[in-house]
């Protein structure tokens, strides 16, 4: 079972990256090429029955399984990147985070109107980071279809945020 072996295979990283804070690190899951074609397909399971016109990661371990997964489903991949990564003329978002606040982009010709978009991410957490994504998604008159993470952090109840875009929240394992 794919919750199995990502939670045999995850690394957890005590008191990064900061003090008291327990990093669920993925990099080690990409050390293993066939459990990593096992995550994509889990995610694909997932989302049958969803109409899918483009994936959008989010930087930068979201770009990892998202490109994957966008190919393997023969879509666009659209990357939301941290303010000033991206060239040309984009849509920004400020957001708030537990420590401060952040700001994301996306290129403005990337997503079109009426399109239903999954918005990955490797690790869901508090929700701010897929909130700011899927916000720039509806400003740009598309739709969030789903949210895919290989990890979710449930204590933390960013799912309840998230709810607002899609009720299809999946996640591959849960702490």
């Amino acid at each position: 079972m794919i919750t199995q072996k990502i939670d045999q295979i995850v690394r957890e990283v005590p008191d990064f990256p900061k003090s008291g804070i327990n990093f669920k690190d993925i990099t080690s899951l990409l050390l293993d090429a066939e459990l990593s074609t096992e995550i994509v397909d889990s995610f694909i399971e997932r989302l049958e029955g969803n109409i899918i016109d483009a994936v959008v990661g989010i930087e930068s371990r979201g770009f990892l399984y998202g490109f994957l997964l966008a190919n393997k489903l023969g879509v666009p991949f659209i990357p939301v990147r941290k303010v000033g990564k991206l060239p040309g003329d984009t849509l920004k978002y400020k957001y708030d985070l537990e420590y401060g606040s952040s700001e994301v982009e996306i290129h403005k010709s990337d997503i079109k109107k009426g399109w239903n978009v999954v918005v990955h991410d490797d690790l869901l957490a508090t929700g701010g980071t897929a909130c700011a994504a899927s916000e720039l998604i509806c400003q740009l008159g598309a739709n969030v279809t789903a949210f895919t993470f290989v990890i979710s952090l449930d204590f933390l109840n960013g799912n309840e945020k998230l709810k607002k875009y899609s009720k299809s929240i999946i996640s591959l394992k849960k702490y």
